[in-house]
């Protein structure tokens, strides 16, 4: 209860350093040098650059991650660029304690209530510049190939015929996914990945059609796959290696979803 009272009250412990902040008694204090890159990362999304090549930008500029390392990773990034605390507000209990005994905790995908608090601390990033941003990753699934290799924007949220083709997005590259049969079986790939080769997507996985939708059955129509229920519900997927992030149409709600 009293850990509960203290979500609801707003209040929160200790966290661990991450780029841009360090944690001092449980305050969370804008590191300058580190805000630069936060900065950066920012800025050259906005300027049209994808995950992956924002993580070769600042490989090749000799800028390491916050624990010093050479190598950034492009779902860091994207996780980054999503991440709330950078425009001054925080979500509340994103993991909690399952066994206190043995110290095990958990992704919160709906088990324990989360509490979103506004201006909890300095923002490193204004809120127009983050609200920018996520508006810029939805228009980034958006577009359409035509049939000379251009890009264009279709205008509208669901311009497939195919609705997973207007959901998927690649948390390597931010690139939409696209269905294709192999083998007898329909599978979903990342459109980058399937253009330009595992060097500009390296960590996208292949999934099986029918097993996003058993999965989207469970956890988004309580039951039974309903592609009407999907398109009401859900505003996004985002892919990663092992999970699916499920982004709604609600505000500040997501779901997380391992892969078997």
């Amino acid at each position: 209860m009293g850990i509960k009272r203290k979500y609801e009250e707003g209040l929160f412990g200790s966290y661990k350093h991450f780029m841009g902040y360090r944690c001092v008694e449980g305050e969370l204090v804008i590191v300058p040098e580190q805000a630069i890159i936060v900065r950066l990362i920012f800025e050259l999304y906005l300027k049209g650059y994808t995950f992956s090549q924002i993580k070769k930008h600042l490989e090749e500029s000799g800028i390491k991650t916050v624990t010093g390392k050479k190598v950034w990773s492009a779902n860091v990034i994207q996780q980054m660029l999503k991440n709330e605390k950078y425009k001054g507000d925080m979500m509340l209990q994103k993991t909690f304690t399952e066994d206190y005994l043995n110290g095990i905790r958990k992704k919160n995908v709906g088990q324990r209530t989360r509490y979103y608090v506004k201006r909890s601390h300095p923002a490193i990033i204004s809120p127009e510049i983050f609200e920018k941003v996520q508006e810029e990753m939805l228009n980034r699934v958006r577009l359409l190939r035509t049939a000379d290799g251009n890009q264009i924007s279709s205008g509208n949220r669901y311009s497939s015929k195919y609705l997973l083709s207007n959901l998927l997005v690649c948390g390597d590259c931010g690139g939409g996914f696209r269905r294709r049969t192999e083998r007898g079986k329909i599978v979903w790939r990342c459109g980058t990945r399937m253009e330009k080769g595992k060097a500009e997507c390296k960590n996208s996985p292949t999934f099986n059609d029918q097993y996003v939708r058993d999965m989207l059955g469970k956890v988004v129509c309580n039951g039974e796959y309903d592609e009407n229920v999907v398109k009401d519900r859900v505003k996004r997927i985002d892919v990663y290696k092992k999970q699916l992030i499920i982004c709604y149409a609600e505000k500040e709600k997501y779901q997380i979803c391992e892969f078997e």
